[in-house]
């Protein structure tokens, strides 16, 4: 069964500098309908303002991936790392026993647009960990690329969750299936353009869960930018 969640039925935060969608329940958005999907908790699409982001704060126990968009996110944490997230960045944070960290956009005139994903992780109070790696357009056009696992496959992130995160670009022809082994489910968030999800169209915004789905099946693609997660049940 597919079931689709319009982009406009997600929570909406303006904070001015901060435009955020919750498509799970989020700080000041609560929906008991929307607590998470397996091992998922958090996925918020955030547009940041040039010269402003959020300041210095704190996590505990939770996987954190943050996917960029569009400009940049500047990084900077208890564990010692500065580090700059282009377009094309995907960064894993384990926040483990605790970690601080604060992330700005300091660009002029441009504002970043990013997904903050979290995870539960499968065990608690590990040691705080980083990661980030590029995942280039070439790499993710008309097929899935693996993004995130929790063996680290393919040279994607390794995160501490019963989770596997897959990112794909499609247009036109290009399609491309996902195999969803029986007790898993999926869950599909589309990004950007526009595509279709085992025959069902999706929109910017745009997410579909998969339960009970032995296969998953992208295609007619425009300019389609698609997160897609095989989660335990």
């Amino acid at each position: 069964m597919l079931t689709v969640r319009k982009s406009q039925d997600r929570g909406h935060a303006d904070h001015g500098w901060l435009q955020s969608y919750h498509s799970f329940s989020f700080a000041g958005y609560y929906d008991p309908r929307y607590m998470g999907y397996g091992s998922l908790r958090v996925v918020n699409e955030d547009r940041i303002a040039p010269g402003t982001g959020f300041g210095t704060h704190g996590h505990r126990d939770m996987e954190i991936l943050s996917y960029v968009l569009c400009g940049e996110l500047a990084h900077k944490d208890s564990l010692g790392n500065v580090r700059g997230i282009p377009q094309g960045d995907v960064q894993r944070m384990s926040a483990g026993t605790g970690v601080t960290h604060s992330e700005f956009n300091h660009a002029p005139g441009r504002s970043t647009h990013f997904l903050q994903i979290w995870l539960e992780p499968d065990a608690r109070g590990i040691a705080p960990e980083y990661e980030q790696k590029t995942f280039a357009d070439a790499d993710k056009r008309g097929v899935l690329r693996l993004l995130a696992s929790p063996d680290g496959a393919c040279g994607s992130l390794t995160v501490h969750a019963n989770a596997r995160l897959y990112a794909g670009l499609f247009d036109g022809s290009e399609a491309a299936t996902l195999a969803l082994p029986p007790g898993r489910k999926g869950y599909v968030q589309l990004v950007r353009g526009a595509l279709q999800v085992n025959g069902l169209a999706l929109a910017a915004g745009d997410a579909a869960f998969a339960e009970h789905e032995p296969l998953l099946a992208f295609g007619q693609g425009t300019q389609a930018e698609v997160l897609v997660f095989d989660l335990a049940a």
